[in-house]
């Protein structure tokens, strides 16, 4: 059963929603219900009213049992509300501040019941979490989640409107090559280009018996602009920086000409230079130097995962920054599992099923859903800060930001704060600075999950109290933390 404790709790993240409900259910509770669900889950509160200052005030319900009636009532009827995402332990009658108030914990919605919306049109009533407040998805974002709710895999689909030229057979002839060197002896190492392709999900045959690329097909072999025909807004990304502050040095993208722009040679173009980054120590097994150390391993798996898992029929493309010291890789699409799932692992659930095999049979990719977990482990044993996951909405996409330099963000926050009263987001503003100096405000309000103008008044005080600083351009600086306090 919750309490008021754990109530303030889901507040410092900004995943409540406080209603005085005087009147009955209060007007906007089902669009917050829709946004809590189709986002990362919340609480709302009936007969608690929010102050100037933040905080919330439980006042006095008439009748908080009807009001629990009233609700079970809504939220079971399909013509008012499209799922009942809850049990009976998600809706109690909580004791606060002497008063009789009513807790509602709405769940991140299963993907298959999304989008969670009010009415009868998904387009008109579904609705998203932005910071603090609801706002009503695009039809993008409706589409999106309607895509992930089938059980039959988006690359699957087969492109009739292509043809078997849409293939860069050197990218067919190298993945070959691969896989004779991973998986010597193999039973489909001597078909024929068509039949192999046919035998790895890569064509399929159509009710008239011709034969087509599928999407993961395309995605995976084919050339850059026979994949926009089907994704327009396809585009692979990898920069290079050499210190914090530059643009980039160096850059690849999928669409200049002058390679294929498939998702195959994207990898292994990009593989080698994101390890170059991870300098850890050499061992020998025997008088055999061993280079490949589970960090790189660790580095690939990020890669091949963020490949396999991104929507490429979403806005924006699949970006990749190298910098000294750090690797981020942003993908669009938003997660299919739950934050926590994704973190504690055990669970698989890739966008794009037919790519993960691709790259399984390569020995490349996650496996029942170790991936990320297998990061955080490998980061931990090397003694680096902790890496970080974050997952943003309008547009969706997935953030895997690894750092590669020793933790000392927290101690150092204890330290510099010890003579400075600063409050809970403004600590984590520090630590997050520390983690990463070049990490925007919209990061920062991914990551804390508050307001972007909550986020740069939090900075504005921690520059007024001298314990940061700005370097640089305002869109490629960085920010300092003053340890000497």
């Amino acid at each position: 059963m919750l309490n008021w404790n754990e109530i303030g709790q889901y507040r410092e993240n900004n995943r409540i929603e406080a209603k005085k409900a005087l009147g009955g259910l209060p007007h906007g509770l089902w669009e917050t219900y829709s946004a809590f669900a189709n986002t990362q889950g919340g609480v709302i509160l009936l007969g608690v009213e929010e102050r100037t200052d933040k905080s919330l005030l439980p006042i006095a319900l008439p009748d908080p049992e009807k009001l629990v009636k009233d609700f079970w009532d809504t939220v079971n009827n399909r013509q008012k509300v499209s799922a009942n995402i809850l049990t009976n332990k998600h809706v109690q009658i909580v004791e606060a501040g002497g008063h009789r108030i009513v807790a509602i914990d709405v769940p991140r919605a299963n993907r298959m019941d999304k989008p969670v919306y009010i009415g009868s049109d998904p387009f008109a009533g579904s609705y998203r979490r932005d910071g603090e407040g609801d706002y009503h998805c695009t039809k993008d974002e409706v589409r999106n989640m309607m895509r992930d709710q089938s059980n039959t895999p988006q690359d699957s689909r087969l492109l009739e409107q292509l043809e078997l030229d849409a293939f860069d057979y050197d990218s067919v002839r190298s993945y070959r090559i691969r896989l004779k060197n991973t998986r010597p002896g193999h039973v489909w190492e001597k078909l024929e280009p068509v039949e192999f392709l046919q035998k790895l999900g890569c064509i399929g045959r159509a009710e008239d018996g011709s034969l087509h690329p599928t999407a993961a097909g395309v995605l995976m072999f084919g050339f850059e602009y026979e994949i926009v025909k089907e994704y327009p807004a396809y585009f692979l990304d990898y920069q290079e920086h050499d210190d914090e502050e530059t643009r980039w040095t160096d850059r690849i993208v999928s669409n200049l000409g002058d390679w294929s722009g498939n998702l195959f040679d994207f990898y292994f173009r990009i593989c080698n230079r994101i390890i170059q980054e991870a300098k850890t120590p050499f061992k020998l097994e025997g008088m055999t130097r061993v280079d490949d150390t589970p960090v790189h391993k660790a580095l690939r798996e990020a890669l091949a995962n963020s490949l396999i898992h991104a929507n490429y029929y979403d806005r924006l493309g699949l970006v990749v920054h190298r910098r000294p010291q750090s690797i981020t890789i942003s993908n669009p699409g938003g997660l299919r599992i739950s934050l926590e799932d994704a973190l504690d692992g055990g669970i698989s659930d890739p966008r794009n099923f037919t790519l993960f095999k691709m790259f399984n049979m390569l020995n490349i990719g996650e496996r029942a859903g170790s991936g990320i977990p297998n990061i955080y482990y490998v980061w931990k044993t090397q003694g680096w800060q902790e890496p970080t996951l974050i997952e943003q909405f309008n547009p969706d996409r997935t953030i895997l930001s690894l750092a590669l330099t020793a933790q000392k963000s927290q101690n150092i926050t204890s330290n510099i704060t010890k003579n400075i009263t600063v409050n809970k987001t403004q600590k984590k503003i520090l630590e997050l600075m520390l983690e990463n100096p070049s990490i925007t405000t919209e990061m920062m309000s991914s990551q804390i999950g508050i307001a972007d103008r909550n986020i740069k008044t939090n900075i504005k005080k921690l520059r007024d109290s001298g314990l940061i600083d700005r370097v640089g351009a305002r869109k490629n600086g960085d920010w300092i933390v003053k340890e000497e306090q």
